[in-house]
């Protein structure tokens, strides 16, 4: 076995590699840029070498550097994670040449699937269903609009060297095929160093569902049952499950004996996902193959309880596979929500910054018997840059039933604390509840389409809402007993604190009677209905954990004038406790309007400005481009919400912004 391992990555996949090769006794190098000198994987690592400046450009994907700091080190295998080199044959022959192992598949296979084009032809050799489309080259806009027009709209507008979501555009009209070119094109450029573009049908109510495969230098292939991946937002996924609540067991038999025939067919070793995209019929269509590790791996994990990196390792090292077909069975369900550095109500614009505050739920055993895991590569007081991939964190639950780990996720969910940046926990809290998702009636369309004006928090509820109000009422009460002992009278006489409460929530205001005793409260509400509320939660603390009649409740709690900000299943609360009378005041008090900036263009995430398309005098008609902005190695074009004249412009191209810098200005 190997005794030293080289990392040629960052993040959560390096912090996920480290722990497997660390169980197996195998020491690790970590890698790092500039901006990630105080990373966490370089703190978990044994050793660790730098790398260069913090683009990855000139760091994670320069193959001399990496193998630079592997010859530094002596490191006899590397393990290169996801994006970045993972899928480059010229790395992985560069490591052959030299001696190293590279833990992944023959640079060969890599060349044959790494190239979209060239790996739907294999695919449909080896008798793998594919999608209609245009394999050859495409020139230029012009040349993409024809193609597309002779495909039929809609169609999906491809980096052939692209993945996550990179250099990937659905085109449904001749303006979107030109304008999706390009930007693909650009994208694939700058993120792969590669702008060929290609073509293909869009296939409508589509489910993205994948399989596993792992397979051995020794002729031994196998699939570790699928993943489904439809809860996508602009091609990357956000929510994967295992299994897919879609298929039946012939068609899951079908798709793996499918991508386990392509696998054999270019001589694939180590492990692998071929993608697959399925209509409502259960008809599936070959989308790609990745050559590496996948990020939504762990659901996998959970319901095989296969290490897939300890896996890659051995097979690396020439050992066969220690199970057959027959031996994988499916235990359970498994969700993973990834936790982006995305503000979801700016429209999932990334957001760059300090984590002032970072909670993860606790690992392993829950009390209902379910399994939490969170695999990250960030901690409190660390700093997400813009020069990277906006996800910071997986968080998964296992448990014997889909209803089940969804329950689990809702409360690890709520659980989890993340300040100091915009984040996605609340839109994936939302979906965790949505009727829709729990039904498991899902498709590659479902952000778009139960989400058409973006997301602005979810709305509870009426159940939800009551246990909510009387935990509110219950919190409020402890903290006013607290106050009166604070600020009691000189003669130790105390303030009795009322019965009767009004608490006000989402424009709903629910009179209420506490009866307390040394257990908890029994809150009654005006309708005669009761909840029984029990807490150890005191003032200051940032998460009340509440039993709301037996049923476990979770809030992130912040003060508010006259009562809480609370935030849980994806709703962000202003929950105000009022005595009788307050409530009657406070009916009469004036809403304070925000500011009006609708004459103005404003930068919506950190970010790089690429190009300004208007000049002043310009009349723009709404949807029109009017500026493109990078972040986070994504192409954000910024279009006018309704006709106007630009009166000024404030910044060019080149130009570095923050949130809300004003870009330009209308009459």
């Amino acid at each position: 076995m190997f005794q030293k391992i080289l990392i040629a990555n960052r993040g959560e996949i390096a912090c996920r590699v480290i722990k497997s090769a660390r169980k197996m006794g195998i020491k690790t190098v970590a890698v790092y840029s500039d901006a990630d000198r105080n990373a966490l994987h370089v703190s978990m690592a044994d050793e660790a070498v730098h790398i260069g400046p913090a683009p990855a450009a000139q760091s994670y994907i320069v193959i001399d550097k990496i193998m630079e700091a592997i010859r530094k080190t002596g490191a006899q295998a590397v393990h290169p994670g996801y994006g970045f080199l993972s899928e480059n044959m010229n790395f992985a022959a560069a490591l052959e040449k030299a001696g190293v192992v590279f833990v992944g598949p023959p640079s060969p296979a890599i060349e044959a699937m790494g190239d979209k084009i060239t790996s739907k032809k294999i695919a449909m050799e080896a008798g793998v269903s594919t999608v209609p489309g245009y394999m050859g080259l495409i020139a230029d806009a012009d040349e993409a609009v024809k193609i597309s027009s002779q495909i039929g709209y809609p169609v999906m507008i491809k980096a052939s060297a692209g993945g996550g979501g990179k250099g990937m555009r659905i085109a449904w009209n001749e303006q979107e095929a030109r304008e999706g070119f390009q930007s693909s094109k650009n994208e694939a450029a700058a993120s792969f160093g590669d702008d060929r573009i290609f073509i293909e049908k869009f296939v409508t109510q589509p489910r993205h569902i994948e399989i596993q495969v792992l397979a051995d230098k020794h002729g031994n292939c196998v699939y570790l049952h699928e993943r489904e991946c439809s809860i996508q937002r602009r091609n990357q996924k956000v929510i994967e499950e295992a299994p897919s609540p879609f298929l039946d067991e012939a068609t899951r038999k079908a798709m793996g004996e499918q991508a386990c025939a392509l696998a054999k067919a270019v001589g694939y070793t180590s492990a692998g996902t071929v993608e697959f995209i399925v209509d409502g019929n259960r008809n599936f269509y070959f989308l790609e193959m990745n050559t590496r590790l996948q990020v939504e791996h762990p659901v996998t994990e959970l319901i095989t309880g296969v290490d897939l990196v300890e896996q890659m390792i051995r097979v690396a090292n020439g050992e066969p596979l220690p199970f057959k077909q027959e031996d994988l069975k499916i235990n359970g369900w498994a969700m993973e929500s990834r936790l982006y550095a995305e503000d979801p109500y700016r429209n999932f614009l990334p957001s760059i910054g300090r984590l002032t505050r970072y909670r993860p739920p606790v690992e392993g055993k829950t009390e209902r018997g379910g399994i939490v895991r969170n695999d990250t590569g960030v901690y409190e007081g660390g700093e997400i840059s813009m020069y990277y991939d906006p996800m910071i964190a997986k968080l998964c639950t296992w448990a014997p039933t889909r209803a089940e780990a969804i329950n689990e996720m809702r409360l690890a969910l709520d659980t989890f604390e993340v300040e100091g940046i915009g984040h996605n926990l609340p839109f994936v809290g939302a979906v965790m509840d949505h009727p829709r998702f729990q039904s498991g009636n899902i498709t590659t369309a479902f952000i778009a389409e139960e989400y058409p004006e973006g997301f602005q928090g979810a709305t509870l509820d009426a159940e939800t809402l009551a246990r909510v109000a009387a935990s509110a009422a219950a919190m409020n009460r402890v903290a006013e007993i607290r106050r009166t002992r604070i600020t009691g009278t000189m003669d130790n006489h105390e303030r009795r604190v009322g019965d009767d409460w009004v608490v006000t929530l989402q424009g709903v205001e629910h009179a209420v009677k506490i009866a307390a005793d040394h257990a908890g409260s029994t809150v009654t509400f005006a309708d005669g209905s009761t909840r029984r509320v029990t807490s150890d939660w005191t003032p200051g603390q940032p998460l009340a954990r509440v039993m709301v009649d037996g049923t476990p409740l979770v809030m992130k709690v912040g003060k508010i004038s006259g009562g809480f900000r609370l935030r849980l299943r994806g709703a962000d609360l202003k929950v105000h406790v009022r005595t009788p009378r307050q409530a009657a005041l406070a009916k009469l008090m004036l809403e304070k309007l925000p500011p009006d900036t609708s004459k103005f263009l404003l930068c919506p995430m950190p970010g790089l400005v690429t190009k300004i398309m208007v000049e002043v005098g310009d009349e723009v008609q709404e949807g029109q481009a009017l500026a493109t902005v990078e972040a986070m190695k994504m192409e954000n074009i910024l279009k006018a919400e309704k006709k106007g004249v630009v009166r000024a412009v404030k910044a060019a191209a080149g130009s570095s912004l923050k949130v809300d810098d004003v870009i330009m200005e209308f009459e």
